[in-house]
């Protein structure tokens, strides 16, 4: 992989856009590192291996053991299997509130870490406040997570429904606690992404899409990405 030099004089490990070779979905490469955290049925990991033609730099994780997603979606397990052929790491009984002491993770660094529409609890109207607050809480435990996971320079992915009352949580001030900055919000569309099916996720309706319109991706970055790039290369001559 190539590296860029930003000006801070640290080599970056973020691939060039352009590079021969690379495939893109959207704003992802076949080039770089991905951690896709609560992808339900993994379709959307799915998605991003097939069209790359190879899974080689993708991981995912869910909460629920591979027993659990069998019995919650009808495509789990063909998903899963597609991603096993293709090369793609999938880690089971994964809880995102500690994911950055996993076994599997914590010596591990990517270039995106996407976490598409969040939720945490059905137990109440979305508009209730103590229900956006357990949803604001999983967000804050994300991003206090994936930013010890993260590559200098490499970016913290939210898609997130914008109308009322989601626009309630707040993700740049979710952010800013755990030193992270929104550098660009862009419009999602599934359209993007062949093959992505959305799923509630919990409940007697767990297998069920739900409406996206209109939402977004946040894209966050370290605020201090000078410091966490001369940390990762001083983390990479220790070992």
């Amino acid at each position: 992989m190539h590296t860029s030099t930003h000006g801070d004089g640290v080599a970056s490990p973020e691939p060039p856009a352009g590079e021969e070779g690379v495939k893109w979905v959207k704003h992802y490469s076949s080039a770089q590192s991905i951690l896709i955290v609560g992808d339900g049925d993994f379709s959307f990991l799915l998605a991003l291996a097939t069209t790359f033609g190879s899974g080689a730099n993708l991981v995912a994780t869910s909460l629920d053991t591979y027993e659990a997603l069998k019995g919650k979606y009808s495509k789990a397990e063909s998903n899963i299997m597609g991603l096993k052929r293709l090369g793609a790491t999938n880690f089971h009984g994964v809880d995102m509130k500690t994911m950055k002491f996993h076994t599997d993770l914590k010596n591990r660094r990517f270039n995106r870490i996407v976490f598409n529409f969040p939720h945490a609890t059905f137990n109440g109207p979305e508009n209730q406040l103590h229900v956006i607050n357990l949803h604001k809480e999983l967000v804050r435990v994300f991003f206090r997570n994936a930013c010890h996971l993260l590559m200098p320079y490499g970016e913290i992915h939210v898609s997130h429904k914008t109308r009322h009352p989601y626009d309630r949580w707040n993700l740049e001030h979710l952010a800013s606690e755990s030193s992270l900055v929104m550098i660009e919000k862009v419009g999602f569309h599934t359209e993007d992404y062949p093959g992505y099916n959305q799923k509630r996720g919990d409940g007697a309706r767990c297998d069920k899409s739900f409406n996206l319109d209109p939402c977004c991706t946040v894209k966050l970055q370290s605020s201090e990405p000078g410091v966490a790039a001369q940390d990762y290369l001083l983390k990479g001559s220790i070992k």
